[in-house]
């Protein structure tokens, strides 16, 4: 495992929220080397900012745009979804968390930053998820 990072929608959303301190620690994160993403969270971070009015839809896709140039972007296989089903079955997470880890194993991202899930939890032994904002 390398020390890639594969990060959650949240992370992408607070980056350009109006929460100094949560935009900060986001802005942090982002400067890793080695992000990763996938077309899952690009889409729901264009879903959010237009449901949550966060941002006009010319600038959402804008932002998404610009991280699918930044980051790299896994592709969505049925490999990585036939993993899901696997990580949903076994760890009792939503579809579309296991989705979000299944893409970050594929990815051999060693960490997974995120909110939504357990702080420090380890799945299949190779990824940690890590919340950023209980660590600032």
């Amino acid at each position: 495992m390398s020390d890639r990072i594969f990060v959650d929608t949240n992370i992408l959303v607070y980056s350009i929220a109006n929460d100094p301190q949560k935009r900060a620690i986001a802005d942090a994160v982002l400067l890793n080397q080695e992000i990763v993403v996938s077309p899952q969270v690009i889409s729901e971070f264009v879903a959010v900012t237009l449901r949550k009015q966060i941002l006009p839809q010319v600038q959402a896709v804008m932002y998404a745009r610009q991280f699918m140039q930044v980051f790299e972007v896994t592709a969505l296989t049925k490999q990585i979804v036939s993993s899901a089903f696997d990580v949903m079955t076994r760890y009792q997470f939503s579809y579309w968390d296991s989705l979000i880890i299944a893409a970050a194993l594929g990815s051999q991202c060693q960490w997974l930053y995120t909110e939504d899930l357990q702080d420090g939890q380890h799945i299949e032994k190779t990824l940690t998820v890590y919340n950023p904002f209980l660590h600032p």
